[in-house]
């Protein structure tokens, strides 16, 4: 089975404590390496502004999540994503392979 390069930022509620973060960036590391993910690497990208408000959210605690994967594990974690209640948004896109540029 081939594995991708994704990259999955969700948003939590700016209301989340820090100890609910590092519990749900444990989860998330675990299921993508307990389903076959390798790779994973993640990034706290902090408390920001939103462009717009979110169920009437303004502010939003940014986490950034690169992972090798397949298809099927995606599918299984933006399940998990949609249905918890601290996370207002999440978005992932595939990752092209860096190529080599001679200059």
């Amino acid at each position: 089975m081939t594995l991708n390069n994704y990259e999955t930022i969700y948003i939590l509620k700016p209301d989340v404590t820090e100890d609910t973060n590092l519990i749900l960036v444990n989860q998330y590391k675990s299921l993508i390496q307990q389903n076959g993910g390798q790779n994973v690497f993640v990034q706290h990208r902090g408390r920001r502004h939103l462009s717009y408000n979110i169920t009437h959210y303004y502010d939003g605690i940014y986490v950034q999540m690169n992972y090798d994967a397949n298809g099927q594990l995606i599918k299984m974690l933006e399940k998990s994503m949609k249905f918890n209640d601290n996370i207002i948004r999440y978005l992932t896109v595939k990752q092209d392979e860096l190529r080599e540029v001679n200059i």
